[in-house]
């Protein structure tokens, strides 16, 4: 594949989830902007070309290539025009069939328009929100940005060669630290996932969150995380586990758009007689963390097997730059946490942090957490975070804590597809397996994911058994039964079938 360049261990990730029909729209970001004045359409319509091509990964699809997975460039759509947000919002984003990205213009009248950008979460994060406004502004002003001083594919590359070097202490650090949470406690609770699902959400606002950290000396995420990990400890669950997004932006990537953003887990009993010691603990465990954010937790463990999120719970946290994007002319309003219906696991806390104010959301499976329950972990976060910010060194034990609520469980089926298979065959996808995971040997009834596989050594395996068998096996069988035995099971079926 002539100027591809190797997909990124997250990006790889997202692929797998998405292939296993477990991510839904989960992983769609859709960001809305509202344009009052009269509006430049020639003038906007060129901007967003020239952010295609500045940003080549928003036209790019990821494809397999001989077991390999890489992102192959493409041409990004032009701006498109819509008569409805809501229509368009359902338009799905592919990062595998493309597009990835799209912008849409939506006239309301003729002097107020709203242009939506929608991209998979594999070619854009968080932060690249500001870079792409930033310099969508720019070009529609007349202005362009200053060159980018590597490409995207030398800034993957780069990351790739660090991951390389820091795998071997990434895995170190969390050998004793990665628990996979299998239960949990919340009100309202009937079960617990980390699949994607339609989602709901509730709005509210943090009063006095900078206050709180710059009295504890730690800083606004970390306040937060503390006073949410304090909550979910009081509801009963002894060893809580959140799954935050870090991210892993470098001086060559920072004005890139793209996904340079890693998912890992914070585990622990709150530790401290106060809230504030327990915050500053918190923060010396997050320092020893941060020196691995670049290694992918898949990667660092055995074990984990293709989900929409690490944890049941989760948080994200954004400090936004102190100016917005000026479009000359026209005033502009952002939509910064465009909700797109979809949550990745039972509940997760947004927060974005402005000039403006302290915006939160939370994000919760109805099916699995009522509404009554869910306002009650809103309003029990609210008290607690009011409290500590009128005395952020109270003792733990005297804080407006809730009272511990049963605990629901992960609900574990496994589907096994095909009938027996005949040893022979069994030891040739048992040897298939030890060639791609570099073992000396693998049992027939061995986990791939417990064998140190993640979804490029899937895309191996089964280009491997392509060849040799003559079949087409799908991500969903990996996800149902990923050992050899399973696999030949499958292989046997198939061929009977041809």
């Amino acid at each position: 594949m002539t100027g591809s360049w190797p997909a990124s261990p997250a990006q790889q990730g997202m692929w797998l989830t998405e292939r296993a029909g477990a991510a839904g729209r989960a992983f769609h970001m859709p960001l809305a902007v509202r344009l009052d004045g009269p509006l430049d359409v020639a003038a906007l319509e060129e901007a967003c070309a020239q952010v295609a091509r500045r940003h080549p990964v928003l036209g790019g699809v990821l494809a397999e290539d001989g077991g390999e997975l890489r992102v192959v460039p493409g041409a990004m759509p032009p701006l498109g025009h819509g008569r409805d947000l809501e229509e368009e919002l359902a338009r799905p984003v592919d990062p595998a069939g493309g597009p990835a990205a799209r912008f849409t213009l939506i006239r309301e009248d003729t002097k107020r328009h709203v242009l939506l950008f929608q991209a998979h979460h594999a070619v854009f994060d968080g932060e690249s929100k500001d870079i792409l406004l930033r310099d969508l502004a720019a070009w529609y002003g007349g202005t362009a940005p200053a060159p980018l001083p590597l490409t995207y594919p030398e800034v993957t590359e780069q990351q790739r060669l660090r991951l390389a070097e820091r795998l071997p202490d990434a895995r170190r650090y969390w050998a004793d630290r990665w628990q996979d949470p299998r239960e949990l406690c919340l009100p309202g609770l009937s079960g617990v996932s980390v699949a994607a699902a339609p989602g709901a959400a509730l709005d509210f606002a943090v009063e006095d969150l900078g206050g709180l950290a710059g009295r504890l000396e730690v800083t606004r995420f970390e306040a937060v995380l503390a006073a949410y990990g304090a909550l979910l400890h009081a509801y009963g669950n002894a060893r809580p586990a959140i799954s935050v997004d870090l991210s892993t932006r470098t001086d060559q990537s920072r004005d890139h758009l793209g996904t340079f953003v890693s998912e890992l887990p914070v585990i622990g009993t709150p530790e401290g007689g106060t809230f504030g010691e327990a915050a500053r603990n918190l923060r010396a465990e997050l320092r020893r963390m941060y020196r691995h954010r670049e290694v992918p937790l898949a990667r660092a463990v055995d074990g984990i097997s293709p989900r929409a999120a690490l944890t049941p719970v989760s948080l994200s946290y954004r400090r936004r730059p102190e100016t917005s994007p000026l479009f000359p002319g026209l005033g502009a309003s952002v939509e910064w946490m465009m909700f797109n219906g979809w949550v990745r696991n039972t509940l997760h806390l947004q927060i974005v942090d402005d000039q403006t104010g302290t915006a939160a959301r939370l994000q919760y499976n109805p099916a699995l957490l009522d509404r009554a329950g869910a306002e009650r972990v809103r309003d029990d976060l609210v008290a607690l975070l009011a409290a500590l910010a009128a005395d952020p060194e109270a003792p733990l034990d005297r804080l407006p804590l809730p009272a511990p609520v049963p605990a629901a469980s992960v609900a574990a089926a496994t589907a096994v597809k095909g009938g027996p298979a005949d040893a022979e065959l069994v030891r040739e996808i048992q040897a298939i397996f030890a060639k791609e995971l570099e073992l000396d040997e693998v049992e027939a009834d061995d986990d791939l994911f417990d064998l140190g596989g993640h979804s490029l050594t899937i895309t191996q395996i089964m280009a491997r058994t392509t060849e040799r068998f003559g079949v087409e096996l799908s991500f969903e069988l990996f996800i149902d039964d990923a050992t050899a035995a399973g696999i030949a099971a499958e292989v046997a079926r198939l061929r009977e079938e041809a």
